[in-house]
């Protein structure tokens, strides 16, 4: 039985690998902006409330940007094609 090796470009694998970390918290950042969008248009939530979720969110895409960049991607970059489905995070 011959061995295999598989040849494994480590860099490019730490950099598919943040991609893939960054594009899970990007989706769920963006699930996160949906939902408090629908509970303030459905005013479930205070004035304050309502200030504390747009900082936050604010924050947030600030945070994911400086992440991008720190590790050479866009936003953009972390967008995959779902074929027929279409993109998996549709930016507004």
């Amino acid at each position: 039985m011959s061995e295999r090796r598989l040849d494994v470009d480590r860099e490019q694998m730490g950099r598919d690998l943040v991609s893939l970390v960054l594009t899970v918290v990007e989706l769920l950042r963006q699930l996160m902006e949906r939902q408090a969008l629908r509970r303030v248009e459905q005013g479930d939530l205070s004035e304050e409330q309502v200030e504390q979720i747009g900082e936050t969110l604010m924050h947030l895409d600030a945070r994911m940007t400086e992440l991008c960049e720190q590790h050479g991607l866009r936003l953009e970059d972390l967008n995959l094609d779902l074929g027929p489905l279409g993109s998996l995070l549709p930016r507004d």
